[in-house]
């Protein structure tokens, strides 16, 4: 077996841990940028894993936007929210690609493809999705996913890693193996210049360190 080196991932336990770690890195080494949405802080690219992800994470609860992950949990509850990304999950061009990779890993639990794509070639790209891939792998007996971000405002990224988990706990629960940690890859993070004073209040009340 070849020597695994991943020191360059970051591990946080909880999703507001990730969240506070991933403001502070945009924070401490962003620079000034631009996107369509107007003038942006962008950081180095980030990658990281989460242990555990919960509507109910106290740090989120504290520090995070209240309304929204009211409403959130709320959708998440009922059966005829299927989240943004459903579509391109179950549905893109008249194929189910979370039943694709259920398959895949059944038949070949040891793979590397078990990786599917959200984009599709030529669309516009006001169009294109920020989550642009979806990697599945089963390593020591636990489905591990990784997400794969072209950019993603982190002010509020946690109102997405947490749906993410439970797409990795319905394929998990279909192969009927533990999850392991959700792992992120974001190659633009960056916050919004007109959010700039809301981030440092809450990097000001979170003290460091939070990554493990």
């Amino acid at each position: 077996m070849p020597a695994r080196d991943d020191r360059a991932v970051r591990r946080w336990e909880t999703c507001g841990q990730a969240w506070i770690g991933v403001l502070r890195h945009v924070w401490a080494a962003g620079e000034a940028g631009m996107e369509d949405a107007g003038p942006i802080i962008e950081g180095p690219p980030a990658l990281f894993e989460i242990s555990s992800l919960s509507w109910e994470d106290p740090i989120l609860h504290e520090h995070g936007d209240r309304t929204r992950l009211v409403r959130r949990a709320q959708e998440r509850t009922r059966r005829n929210v299927p989240g943004r990304y459903w579509p391109r999950l179950h549905d893109l061009q008249g194929n189910d690609q979370i039943r694709w990779v259920v398959d895949l890993l059944r038949a070949r639990p040891w793979t590397t493809s078990a990786w599917i794509s959200l984009t599709i070639p030529g669309e516009p790209a006001d169009g294109l999705p920020c989550l642009t891939a979806l990697s599945f792998r089963i390593r020591g007996y636990r489905l591990i996913m990784t997400a794969m971000f072209r950019s993603q405002n982190v002010h509020r990224a946690y109102l997405t890693y947490i749906p993410l988990r439970e797409v990795q706990l319905r394929v998990s629960e279909e192969l009927g193996l533990p999850e392991g940690p959700l792992r992120v890859f974001v190659d633009v993070p960056h916050v919004h210049v007109a959010d700039a004073e809301r981030v440092a209040s809450v990097l000001a009340a979170v003290p460091e360190p939070n990554a493990a």
